[in-house]
């Protein structure tokens, strides 16, 4: 399996979406036309050097795949080195690294058949939840869609302009619910934080769970991991919500510092094959894990966020057992085949063999 790779995109244009977030659009060659088709939900990796450092970040593709550009948001956070760049640096003429597009952040579609969505979203998790809506709308026309979007204050709604015209074109297919935490709302009910109380209150009053076929979550922990719970508890098969993490989970820069030696008695043998090539390495049994130590060794690992969200760093365990600190990039069938995130396994066994090709 060839692994994605790297291509210089020229950035096309920089739009301010609101006063803390920044939509790009890339310009894409002609001869990478296939190369960066996108499905809708799905994010593209960027990478660059800020201040001498090599950064990477995934972002997630804000528009449809019929838009006719390929733009992502990128909401600037509080000491983000990437996002502080790419909101107060970055300007069109520029260039950027950018890997094709990855992520599983979707559903089938199917034009004959008219389905029920729920959508729950915070700040910008918003950004693969306007491509999914946008895309299900136009694609799926007896299809119905509830979102819920929850926002501090009405200024920090992202697309808040996009969304509405998506209501006014699609009047009675499309349901839209903003939730403000601090900043009163429109009524009582969709005022305060989207944490699983919330949501749970929400969908009993706003969705008719028996009938939904497909939930999809993105947004901070809370969001996240209390919209599970909430939409489980409600009702909802576990296999019908799709979740995308944003916001509050780790990332990390190129430059890997494992917590303990890469020699070190208490280390297993990890042989590592990547675009054909074997290579062996010791990994520690706790501290830094294989990703951390693979790229100590100057083995080119895939990766993005480092944080067990994109999935970048993806490889099939073919010998050996692993501990994995979480598993958000990785669905349910994937664990069973075999499948591990490298940026967060550890070894529990003196040998294994980790296949970036397979």
């Amino acid at each position: 399996m060839a692994r994605p790779q790297f291509h210089t995109l020229t950035v096309k244009e920089v739009r301010r979406e609101t006063d803390a977030a920044t939509s790009v659009a890339f310009a894409v060659p002609d001869d990478l036309t296939e190369t960066y088709r996108f499905t809708q939900g799905q994010y593209l990796t960027l990478r660059t050097k800020v201040d001498g450092q090599d950064l990477r970040r995934p972002y997630s593709v804000c528009v449809a795949p019929d838009a006719g550009e390929l733009r992502v948001c990128v909401k600037k956070m509080p000491g983000g080195r990437f996002s502080g760049f790419v909101n107060d640096r970055l300007k069109a003429g520029d260039s950027l690294e950018v890997m094709p597009p990855m992520g599983r952040f979707h559903a089938p579609l199917n034009g004959s058949e008219g389905k029920n969505y729920l959508f729950i979203a915070a700040g910008s998790g918003i950004t693969p939840v306007i491509s999914n809506i946008a895309t299900i709308l136009a694609a799926e026309p007896a299809s119905l869609i509830t979102l819920i979007y929850g926002n501090r204050r009405q200024r920090d709604i992202i697309f808040q302009g996009a969304l509405a015209d998506l209501k006014d074109r699609y009047l009675d297919r499309l349901c839209i619910f903003h939730v403000l935490s601090d900043e009163a709302a429109s009524a009582e009910l969709l005022s305060g934080l989207l944490d699983e109380a919330k949501i749970a209150e929400l969908a009993a009053r706003l969705v008719d769970i028996d009938h939904l076929d497909w939930a999809f979550i993105c947004g901070p922990g809370p969001v996240m991991d209390g919209g599970k719970l909430a939409l489980v508890a409600a009702g909802l098969a576990e296999e019908r919500i799709k979740i995308e993490s944003f916001g509050d989970r780790p990332f990390a820069s190129a430059v890997a510092t494992p917590s303990r030696s890469p020699i070190d008695a208490q280390a297993a043998e990890v042989e590592i094959i990547l675009r054909g090539m074997h290579s062996k390495i010791p990994v520690p049994f706790s501290g830094a894990a294989i990703l951390d130590m693979a790229q100590s060794a100057g083995i080119d690992v895939p990766f993005s966020c480092k944080g067990g969200v994109c999935c970048t760093c993806k490889a099939k365990l073919l010998e050996g057992e692993v501990e994995m600190d979480v598993v958000y990039g990785l669905e349910p069938d994937e664990i069973a085949a075999g499948y591990i995130l490298t940026c967060q396994s550890h070894p529990k066994t003196d040998k294994l063999v980790v296949d970036y090709d397979g």
